[in-house]
């Protein structure tokens, strides 16, 4: 099996790949703050592949994504001793063989990287992949694997916490989409503003993107928070939860064969 592992900003992702039935079949995450990452991988990890009957022998690969270099030794370190093997750990030097090209390799997330190698090599065109993460990105790829741009603003709850954060009065709330545009209360207020306001952020990006570069895309959706905002369904060919883990798969075999 495949065992992919997309450390973000706020979670670590672990993910198996069974190659026989091509689907993902096991999925768990830590946390990503260090100090807690170093106690949950000794312990949570091992009892995880213990629960569900799975043998660290089993894991004839590993493909490693991370946008927080401070923790990779940790992981790659954990890698080693549990599984017997490092992880290949992807870069800008991975970008090389792959049919997407950054225009700044190394100024690139490799979630994003990840993100235009599954959406390119399904969608073989035009193709803008909009995330939903910690930070809302719009990653845009023409029709010959060449990545035109990204853009990137706060996330969903990035924004939600920034106000419960800076604000003396204001609730964290649940990241719900209120039936009313038109806030009754106070936690309908800040769910309507952040999560309608959103909606017309996303839309108006998309129609930015497309009406600059004069090409029509393939639009991708992907990331944790990407089925919250029900009303833009419509503005997605594709909703993938998964895009991020094929494209570190992909990145890793293209790197390793």
């Amino acid at each position: 099996m495949f065992l992919a592992i997309d450390a973000g900003n706020s979670n670590v992702v672990f993910a198996l790949f069974d190659p026989k039935n091509g689907k993902w079949t096991n999925q768990f995450r830590l946390e990503t703050q260090t100090p807690k990452l170093i106690s949950q991988l000794g312990k949570k990890v091992p009892l995880y592949f213990l629960e569900h009957g799975i043998s660290p022998a089993e894991i004839s690969q590993i493909g490693f994504s991370s946008v927080v270099p401070e923790i990779n030794g940790v992981i790659t370190q954990f890698c080693e001793g549990f599984f017997g093997q490092a992880p290949y750990l992807i870069s800008p030097e991975s970008y090389k063989k792959l049919p997407v090209k950054p225009v700044r390799p190394n100024e690139i997330g490799s979630d994003l990287m990840c993100n235009v190698m599954a959406a390119y090599s399904r969608v073989k065109g035009p193709v803008i992949v909009v995330d939903f993460g910690t930070a809302l990105t719009f990653t845009t790829v023409d029709e010959k694997g060449k990545i035109l741009g990204v853009s990137i603003v706060p996330g969903l709850h990035t924004a939600i916490k920034a106000l419960f954060m800076n604000t003396s009065k204001l609730p964290e709330v649940e990241l719900k989409l209120p039936e009313s545009v038109l806030g009754k209360n106070t936690i309908h207020a800040i769910q309507s503003g952040v999560l309608y306001g959103y909606t017309g952020l996303v839309k108006g990006m998309l129609e930015s993107i497309q009406k600059e570069t004069g090409l029509e895309f393939t639009i991708l959706a992907t990331g944790g928070l990407s089925s919250i905002l029900t009303n833009l369904q419509d503005e997605f060919d594709q909703v993938d939860k998964n895009l991020t883990l094929d494209g570190l798969r992909l990145i890793t075999e293209a790197n390793l064969v």
